[in-house]
């Protein structure tokens, strides 16, 4: 399982941050990073590996950007 994030649609709202702070951090920036990720040039998107859904499964449903994803 991975989260995807992509961080150009990102509005730095931090409601991740605030849910999952294992997975994410506010750049200096003010966009959410997904930490520990890579980036997938051919998506676009910051991705990382993960044993299992817990808070980030949460984090996709309330990111009001939209712009996190759980990929099977």
């Amino acid at each position: 399982m991975k989260i995807a994030h992509n961080k150009r649609e990102c509005i730095g709202c931090g409601a991740c941050v605030g849910l999952c702070p294992e997975y994410f951090e506010l750049e200096e920036g003010g966009r959410a990073h997904l930490k520990g990720s890579k980036l997938n040039f051919k998506t676009g998107k910051y991705e990382l590996e993960i044993e299992s859904a817990g808070c980030s499964g949460e984090v996709a449903d309330v990111c009001p950007a939209q712009c996190i994803y759980l990929v099977e």
